[in-house]
């Protein structure tokens, strides 16, 4: 499975729920979110700064685009940045593989 960082903001109903509710905790309602399709929640912070939460999970690239999907069309989050975490150095060896096959045009 892969790692991914799923990064975004609240929106003015989302500050709404929490001034209403200010013990909400969203970790639980991402740990719902990646339950329902399979993704293993790692981790959940709030954040200072561009955005205001990251979630780590583990999953299919599928599963984390249904999650933001389906969690910023209930109008509490938005801006959702999904990022995969990758090894560097399998792709590194890949293209110093293709470094040597590939020739541009004209080579």
């Amino acid at each position: 499975m892969a790692k991914f960082y799923a990064m975004g903001n609240y929106t003015a109903k989302a500050f709404q729920g929490f001034i209403k509710d200010p013990n909400s905790d969203r970790s639980k309602a991402a740990q719902a979110a990646g339950d329902a399709v399979g993704a293993k929640m790692v981790s959940y912070d709030a954040l200072r700064g561009a955005y205001d939460f990251i979630v780590v999970f583990e999953g299919t690239f599928e599963q984390a685009a249904g999650i933001k999907v389906a969690t910023e069309a209930t109008g509490a989050l938005t801006n959702i940045t999904i990022c995969e975490a990758i090894n560097l150095s399998s792709i590194a060896g890949n293209a110093a593989k293709i470094a040597g096959a590939y020739k541009a045009p004209g080579q």
